[in-house]
C-alpha cells in the first residue's frame, strides 16, 4: 500500500533531520548511554546552546527523549528505531565503497 500523502511529508521530514552531520554525532553519543546537555556539547564538539538547539530539534521529531534531575537534563535515544535507522544508513552507504 502506498503511504499517505500525509505520512509521506513526515517521512521527509524525518530524513531531514538525519541530514545534518551534527544532529548524528549527537545521536551517536547517545547510542551507549544517557548524557547531559553539557557533555553532548563537549562529545559533538559546540556550544551548549547549540547543542540544546540540536537537541530540541531531535526531540520535536520523536528521536530523543529527556529527563530532568534538578538542573540538570539528560537526554537518551526515544527508541531502538533510532539505532536502526542509523545503522541501516551506514550500510547502505559502505556498500557502494
Amino acid at each position: 500500500k502506498t503511504p499517505s500523502q500525509e505520512e509521506l511529508m513526515d517521512l521527509a521530514d524525518l530524513f531531514k533531520v538525519f541530514g545534518d552531520s551534527t544532529r548524528i554525532k549527537i545521536l551517536c553519543a547517545l547510542f551507549s548511554e544517557e548524557l547531559s546537555v553539557c557533555c553532548i556539547a563537549d562529545v559533538a564538539g559546540i556550544s551548549q546552546s547549540a547543542a540544546s538547539h540540536q537537541l530540541r530539534v531531535l526531540k520535536a521529531n520523536r528521536l530523543v527523549s529527556y529527563r530532568k534531575e534538578g538542573k540538570e537534563v539528560y537526554y537518551r535515544l526515544a527508541d531502538d528505531h533510532v539505532h536502526e535507522i542509523y545503522k541501516m544508513g551506514l550500510e547502505h552507504i559502505k556498500e557502494r565503497r
